[in-house]
């Protein structure tokens, strides 16, 4: 059961994490709207869609981003003070093992987590819309372009398309191909000299084409100006979007997205698949961060709070360094995307185990 003391322990948490993170939030905001203000004054960019669309929807984003930092800073600040005052002796010379001390750091690491899995799944996603919307409005210098040559992709089973290049300002595919097989055979491939998507029919339209039918004893070829047409899995969308795009979509929009992706052999899918595997990594993380926190800073040192503040930055930051090293591998270097998210996690977690186990003799 939760007593007086376990209140009391995780108040001090829940307190000093929320007063943390009030702070960098103000600071940071501070500091990014010096930095975009000129392209917000130059874009004319309205007061309301500032606070309402961008910074509104920016502050869940940097907050989930940051919260195992902002909770292991937060442990050890908080429980640095009671070790100075004393306080931890008295805890555990009245009785209490250190395992049932944890408790309330648990509990709270259990909370933080919580929020930050409901936030990276659900929240963020939809507040991304907004705030991706407003800085491709406002904050970038010119839209996006699509810069990838001799495009090919595989848009579902035996359909396989080809484009030159792709303008995402015209929504021009030039030298366009689509080539159908039955196993191995060819039977349908289509030439043609571009395609352009018709955003009021939400229609592909062919120019300059040629259609080639081949069964098992004939072949049929049509030659036109001009066709109206859609194709299945494949649209504007594909070839227009930046790469963040997968930070709008809920769990299950993701795991489609993947899906289809590995289809049509895109490149990335690597990029997509650690931001699959980050919306549990990430939260996971606030508990191993709390109480590794805690087995840092519950001895009194003589060095005082500096002492465990540096030594648990040091940590911190190097957890962070590890993280951003194994998914630089999964991108360029094929290393598996689940494991360079939980590689770090399962480290600092051996980590904190063997600091549990010094803390609490």
């Amino acid at each position: 059961m939760f007593n007086k003391l376990d209140r009391y322990i995780l108040k001090k948490f829940m307190a000093t994490y929320f007063y943390a993170i009030g702070l960098i939030v103000i600071l940071v905001v501070v500091f990014d709207l010096s930095e975009k203000l000129d392209d917000f004054i130059e874009n004319k960019a309205p007061l309301n869609a500032i606070i309402f669309d961008y910074y509104v929807n920016f502050i869940p984003y940097f907050v989930n981003l940051f919260s195992g930092l902002f909770t292991f800073i937060a442990v050890i600040f908080f429980t640095s003070k009671m070790a100075t005052h004393s306080e931890i002796i008295a805890i555990l010379s009245g009785g209490v093992s250190y395992r049932r001390f944890l408790r309330p750091y648990f509990v709270g690491g259990i909370i933080l987590t919580l929020l930050s899995f409901t936030l990276i799944n659900w929240v963020i996603p939809h507040a991304n819309i907004k705030r991706m919307d407003f800085d491709e409005k406002y904050c970038r210098s010119s839209p996006y372009q699509n810069r990838d040559n001799d495009i090919h992709r595989q848009i579902s089973p035996g359909i396989f398309i080809y484009m030159q290049s792709y303008n995402t300002t015209m929504d021009i595919g030039y030298r366009f191909s689509l080539e159908r097989f039955e196993g191995r055979k060819l039977k349908e491939k289509i030439n043609s000299d571009y395609i352009k998507w018709d955003s009021t029919k939400n229609k592909w339209a062919i120019h300059n084409y040629n259609i080639r039918v081949i069964d098992s004893t004939s072949e049929y070829v049509e030659w036109g100006d001009y066709l109206d047409t859609t194709f299945v899995n494949f649209d504007k969308s594909d070839f227009s979007s930046r790469d963040e795009i997968v930070e709008t979509m809920n769990y299950r929009e993701l795991n489609e997205f993947i899906e289809k992706q590995k289809l049509s052999g895109t490149a990335n899918v690597a990029v997509y698949e650690i931001e699959k595997h980050k919306r549990f990594a990430l939260p996971f993380s606030t508990i191993i961060l709390a109480i590794m926190g805690v087995c840092i800073s519950s001895e009194k040192k003589r060095g005082g709070i500096g002492i465990n503040i540096g030594l648990g930055l040091a940590l911190a930051f190097s957890y962070i360094l590890m993280q951003e090293i194994t998914m630089v591998f999964a991108v360029n270097a094929g290393f598996n995307p689940f494991l360079s998210l939980w590689i770090p996690n399962i480290v600092y977690a051996i980590i904190t185990f063997f600091l549990y186990k010094y803390a609490s003799r």
